[in-house]
């Protein structure tokens, strides 16, 4: 029998439209997530669930009620599906990342494997750190239908760990859009599977916060183009 993730990332923030980044920083979101999280929660209307977990920002937690509108479980909270700290690039905007941290910079963008930040998180610390998390909440959870409310680089480093990838291979998993949804099933061995990656299918493109940037887009990273 398999155990079903249902991992989400959280919806349209401040800091997304501002492009500042805001890894631990804490911050609402916007009046276009707000609009993503009415789309989010019909998509899971149908969807039968569980138990919900959530990073503890609001962000995440904001999305997860959005996740759990028809379901009216309760909302786990678990620090470590926190998102990466970026230490000194916290609440700094993403275009001033070249002149103020020129060698993280480059790392973010073309070996993100490698990067690692002064008072922050490495790379490699969030690649075993969220796929620990997740499997914890697998073994505690077996053959259960789990939504896992968490963030976009959370996300990329589980994505390639479930895909058999070691974290070199990181940028070749995709950035996801807000409330962007994957899935991923675990087996009765822990092993995963990914069934669906980074689908923001039930968002129209006017709501969407990746058609309105390019930074995400590979030309652009290899430019270490962020804003």
């Amino acid at each position: 029998m398999k155990t079903r993730i249902y991992l989400v990332r959280h919806c349209e923030a401040q800091g997304n439209i501002q492009r500042v980044f805001n890894g631990v920083t804490d911050c609402d979101i916007s009046d276009n997530g707000k609009r993503q999280l009415e789309f989010l929660a019909e998509r899971f209307k149908n969807i039968k669930l569980d138990v919900i977990y959530s990073s503890p920002l609001i962000r995440t937690v904001k999305t997860a009620q959005a996740c759990n509108y028809y379901h009216k479980l309760p909302i786990i909270t678990d620090n470590k599906l926190i998102e990466i700290n970026g230490g000194g690039f916290e609440q700094i905007k993403f275009s001033d990342f070249p002149k103020l941290f020129p060698k993280e910079s480059y790392l973010w963008n073309i070996e993100p494997w490698n990067f690692d930040i002064e008072n922050g998180e490495s790379m490699r610390s969030v690649y075993d750190r969220i796929f620990g998390a997740v499997t914890d909440i697998v073994k505690s959870n077996l053959h259960k239908n789990i939504c896992i409310v968490t963030h976009g680089c959370a996300i990329r480093n589980l994505l390639c760990r479930c895909k058999g990838f070691p974290i070199e291979r990181l940028n070749e998993v995709n950035w996801c859009d807000n409330t962007a949804v994957s899935v991923i099933d675990f087996d009765d061995n822990l092993q995963p599977y990914v069934v669906i990656e980074n689908d923001a299918s039930h968002l129209p493109e006017d709501f969407s916060t990746l058609s309105k940037q390019s930074w995400w887009k590979k030309e652009n990273r290899d430019s270490l183009i962020f804003d």
